[in-house]
């Protein structure tokens, strides 16, 4: 099979599988709705009806969060693991995931009320991505070394740690609460009347992304190779942690801060597809982010009437292992 076929076939095969976990995951809830409740929540939704309000108001907001929040994680950590040559960068990593948990937590406990809305709380997630992203970029212009970076991001991430646990120490029990269920992750706090501004980010995200890939292809040839093909490196790194701060700010500021989804799926897609053209991966890992948060997700739906795992619990029980076996393989 040529490597073409071999990517059509691949791409089928997620396909499929994606659209079958979309079905499991809406139908995964304990109140059984049928297909006809979710296409009438849409088009002709009724308040009165409860099967119409549980499939608007949690069912499709909570499985369309699921893709979303899956395929932009992923796609950030493929290119957080692109601009830095390294197979175990990423958002949540390299802290930038951290600088959006430290400026929400900063706006949900320290009482400006601007903050605390749909639009402040966007706004600092967001925020505290992109500066976070920028002081990522910085260290790695001084720092050759990939091991040291990956270092700078976790010295970082117990920093923002400390001042996070700082604030937790002087805010209510309330707001304390809050922040703590939030810092859980969960894809069940996306309203529907919210997924219009998650999608339109999220698209503009991707179709900037798509400006990328030939700098990207470029870039994994290495840095003077860019430079010879024409490719502004500048321009490059500047625009790359821009996207990854918007997809990690936007995703955490719906979602809470997710572990090991942007570290562990690029690395699935790669090992999947055996390719380095970004072209492929690209889309590869959307469509394997989006499968592995749909999973999860409907694995926690599965086990709610026994017991309730926060979704961070289950990312990091199925991503450490397979970032332990991406290790070891790749000191082998």
């Amino acid at each position: 099979m040529s490597s073409k076929n071999r990517y059509s076939f691949l791409f089928l095969v997620l396909s499929f599988a994606l659209l079958l976990f979309m079905l499991v995951h809406l139908f995964s809830g304990q109140l059984e709705i049928n297909l006809s409740d979710f296409c009438k929540s849409i088009l002709e939704f009724d308040k009165s009806n409860t099967s119409q309000l549980i499939a608007r108001e949690f069912r499709i907001p909570r499985m369309i969060t699921a893709l979303l929040a899956g395929a932009g994680l992923s796609l950030a950590g493929l290119l957080m693991q692109t601009l830095f040559n390294n197979p175990l960068a990423g958002p949540y990593v390299l802290g930038i995931n951290t600088g959006s948990s430290l400026f929400v937590a900063a706006s949900m406990m320290l009482g400006f009320s601007f903050f605390i809305t749909d639009a402040g709380l966007l706004l600092t997630a967001v925020v505290g991505a992109i500066v976070f992203g920028f002081i990522i970029l910085v260290f790695s212009l001084f720092v050759r070394s990939h091991v040291a970076l990956l270092l700078i991001g976790l010295m970082l991430g117990s920093f923002t740690g400390a001042i996070i646990t700082a604030i937790q120490a002087t805010t209510s029990a309330q707001q304390l609460k809050a922040f703590t269920m939030w810092t859980m992750g969960s894809l069940q706090q996306t309203r529907f009347d919210q997924l219009p501004v998650f999608l339109f980010i999220f698209f503009t995200a991707v179709i900037l992304t798509l400006f990328l890939i030939k700098p990207l292809n470029a870039l994994v040839l290495g840095e003077r190779s860019t430079e010879i093909l024409g490719f502004n490196l500048k321009r490059l790194r500047v625009l790359t942690i821009l996207v990854t701060a918007i997809l990690s700010g936007v995703i955490t500021a719906f979602c809470g801060p997710i572990a090991f989804v942007g570290l562990a799926v690029p690395n699935m897609t790669k090992m999947l597809f055996k390719t380095t053209s970004q072209h492929i991966l690209l889309f590869g890992t959307m469509l394997m982010g989006s499968l592995f948060l749909l999973f999860v997700d409907t694995i926690i739906q599965l086990c709610e009437n026994h017991f309730l795992l926060p979704l961070n619990v289950f990312t990091s029980i199925i991503g450490a292992p397979i970032i332990i076996f991406i290790i070891i393989k790749r000191m082998a």
